[in-house]
This record gives structure tokens, C-alpha cells and sequence, in this order.
């Protein structure tokens, strides 16, 4: 019998692939891609024509350990998901693609896409 955590751990994988297929991150438009964890949550900003990551955070960055956030880890996402927004503006980055990772669009996944759109970027 096969472990159910490798079971859902090779459909999450595929699922990833098909949509890398289609979202790719360019210069004027990178992408968003969000890796989860049972306690944090990891967001990086990509180019991937030039094939370098614009900038990374998570939920450990000091940035977002320091505050004192109530309500969870979907709170602390959607600061997570606003602290990248603010970054990449500073760096230019205004319009992205989001990358899920193969997770479904819901929970901390959807909570780093709205506090990404509250902190102004556009997707």
C-alpha cells in the first residue's frame, strides 16, 4: 500500500507541472510562486526568462516575525502576501502572474494573493 502523504504529494507535484506550462514570469511581468509548509508559508517573486528570483520571503523573515499578528497562519499569510507586495514595488514590479504550486486556491494560498493585491500589485 502506498503512503497517502506521497499519494497527495505526487498529485500536488502534477498539478504544479500543468500549470507551469502556461505562467511564466518574465521582466516586466515576473511571477509569484507560493510553497507552503505545516507552519510557514514561502513566497518568491521570478523572472524566469533571465532566470533570477527578484526577491524571497516568508513567514520566518524578520519582517513578519517581529509584528505581533493575530488570527493564525492565514493572518500571517496575508501579511506575508502584503510585505511582498510592498518589496516589489519598490523594485519596479507592479503587474505579476501568480503561481500556485500546484496547491488548491484557498486557504494561506489565497490569502498571499489578496494581501499581494491589498499592498498594490495587480494579477
Amino acid at each position: 500500500m502506498k503512503h497517502p502523504k506521497n499519494i497527495r504529494e505526487r498529485g500536488r507535484k502534477r498539478r504544479a507541472k500543468r500549470v507551469r506550462k502556461k505562467v511564466t514570469g518574465t521582466a516586466e511581468r515576473p511571477r509569484i510562486s507560493v510553497s507552503r509548509s505545516l507552519k510557514n508559508v514561502y513566497v518568491q517573486v521570478i523572472d524566469d526568462v533571465n532566470g533570477v528570483s527578484i526577491l524571497g520571503i516568508s513567514s520566518q523573515s524578520p519582517e513578519i516575525a517581529s509584528k505581533e499578528i493575530e488570527g493564525g497562519k492565514i493572518e500571517i499569510s496575508k501579511a506575508v502576501g502584503k510585505i511582498v507586495a510592498e518589496k516589489a514595488l519598490e523594485k519596479g514590479v507592479k503587474e505579476v502572474v501568480f503561481d500556485r504550486s500546484g496547491y488548491l486556491y484557498h486557504g494561506r494560498i489565497k490569502a498571499v494573493a489578496e494581501g499581494a493585491r491589498e499592498g498594490g500589485l495587480s494579477f
